[in-house]
């Protein structure tokens, strides 16, 4: 399953992916992203990359787990 990932070091709090992607992401009271679950289902894929897209921050980011080989 696909994870929806913020990168801390650059988020400024501009609020943008909750309004992209109200479904996985809320704010708090200073603007920043909470995440209510981060695993992302199929039907919301497009959605989340729009707001991976957008991010003016560049902070967010889709992660796709690699499977461990034996």
């Amino acid at each position: 399953m696909t994870s929806l990932e913020i990168d801390w070091t650059r988020c400024d709090g501009h609020g943008l992916c909750s309004v992209l992607l109200p479904t996985r992401v809320g704010v708090d009271e200073w603007g920043f992203p909470v995440l209510h679950d981060p695993d992302v289902a199929e039907a919301d894929l497009p959605a989340a990359r729009r707001a991976v897209a957008a991010c003016p921050a560049l902070a967010l980011r889709l992660e796709t787990p690699v499977p461990l080989s034996r």
